[in-house]
């Protein structure tokens, strides 16, 4: 017979909206166990990246205080690295993770159903544990956009930028990158880095790039009238979209092309030059793939044809609960849903009392900030209004100084 455990709250996920949960529902003095591989999606995706947010959307839970960057910085020594590195990101997750949830259990939960006073999860070795809620923070990675058209072709010939941990394994290969957001463009560039003959195929006519800041320090000091530290969204809409309980008010219609705005498909400014030695074709849409002899014969909406060696999707990622491998029948039968995304309301908490929902699954009703690691900070406090009340919220304690980096003055 299997084990029972209980706990008041138990969160699926240790990634950045997991850790944030724990961090501001700890401090409120609530029981959590966290369930989960700490930082496991991150650690999978492709070797070499650069994170596009900038220093301050880039921490979890707090961009000012004990577990921001600053404070990482300092206790480990660590210099500013503008944009943050991939493995760098991963080292301060993993260092929020001892601080926050040193705990955490390793294990996976392979089915989550609901139970007496709340819910019943199955781990992978075949304990349960019963909590009275659950907060799903289990990230993106089973939401991948794979288009039709590929269905047939198999994995060696056709992927997705998620599938890939290391692209040395395509030196001398010619690959057709699909898609013209940051995933897309910047794999291009890690591809042609790596010794692959790579190419970019774009279906709008234009590419988007972000200005990498330069309005801000253009703005100076007012910069902060109008851009948010979570940094999402140009001008203004940055503002807007920092406060979801204020952009959830507006209505659909309103809601709908300002999050399309605020997180439209982008390069990041210091991308292009990158990209200089790698062929971008606009207005170049795929209709069909087809293996032949180890290759794939592509078909594009204007007639032209193109074989290659692999054609990788940076078609980004789609929301749908469902999807989620240990979310069973039972439960999802009962959560109200707008397309894959459930209806969250306070809190983030689903049509099903006590199941609440972090992350990417939360845009729909809290708006485009939580797509982003920046919108765990507003998913902290507002779980911990939700299960504890707001007087419980706490200020975190003050970043320690950052050291300078080597060879700058301080």
């Amino acid at each position: 017979m299997t084990a029972v455990t209980d706990t008041n709250v138990a969160i699926v996920g240790a990634g950045p909206y997991g850790l944030a949960a724990a961090a501001h529902l700890r401090r409120a003095g609530i029981d959590v166990r966290v369930i989960g591989q700490p930082m496991s999606f991150w650690q999978d995706m492709p070797a070499g990246l650069l994170l596009r947010s900038n220093w301050t959307a880039t921490c979890i839970a707090e961009h000012q205080g004990e577990l921001s960057l600053d404070s990482f910085c300092a206790a480990t020594g660590t210099g500013p690295a503008k944009p943050v590195p991939l493995d760098r990101f991963v080292t301060y997750g993993l260092w929020v993770q001892q601080r926050v949830a040193p705990d955490v259990d390793r294990r996976l939960v392979g089915a989550l159903e609901p139970g007496p006073g709340g819910f019943r999860l199955t781990l992978d070795d075949g304990a349960t544990i019963s909590a009275r809620r659950v907060l799903v923070a289990a990230g993106i990675e089973p939401f991948a956009r794979r288009p039709a058209l590929a269905a047939e072709l198999p994995p060696e010939l056709a992927s997705h930028t998620g599938d890939h941990r290391d692209f040395r394994r395509f030196h001398g290969a010619r690959v057709l990158v699909v898609g013209g957001g940051q995933s897309a463009l910047e794999c291009a560039a890690l591809l042609h880095e790596s010794g692959a003959r790579a190419e970019v195929a774009v279906r709008q006519d234009h590419l988007n790039w972000l200005h990498g800041g330069i309005y801000q320090r253009k703005l100076g000091r007012y910069a902060r009238l109008v851009y948010a530290p979570t940094d999402v969204g140009p001008m203004g809409l940055s503002r807007l979209v920092a406060v979801p309980g204020l952009f959830r008010r507006l209505p659909r219609r309103a809601q709908d092309p300002l999050a399309y705005r605020a997180i439209r498909p982008a390069g990041a400014a210091w991308l292009p030059p990158r990209l200089t030695e790698v062929p971008i074709r606009l207005g170049r849409s795929v209709v069909s793939a087809a293996a032949r002899d180890g290759q794939v014969d592509v078909t594009f909406a204007d007639g032209g044809t193109q074989t290659v060696d692999h054609l990788l999707f940076g078609t980004g990622y789609q929301v749908d609960i469902t999807r989620y491998p240990f979310l069973t029948g039972a439960l999802t039968t009962r959560i109200r849903r707008a397309g894959g995304y459930p209806l969250l309301g306070p809190g983030m908490e689903s049509s099903v009392p006590g199941l609440h929902f972090l992350g990417a699954p939360a845009a729909w009703s809290f708006g485009p900030i939580m797509r982003f690691v920046s919108g765990g900070w507003y998913t902290g406090h507002a779980l911990v209004r939700a299960i504890a009340g707001p007087s419980r919220i706490l200020e975190p304690a003050q970043p320690a100084p950052v050291p300078a980096p080597a060879g700058h003055a301080p």
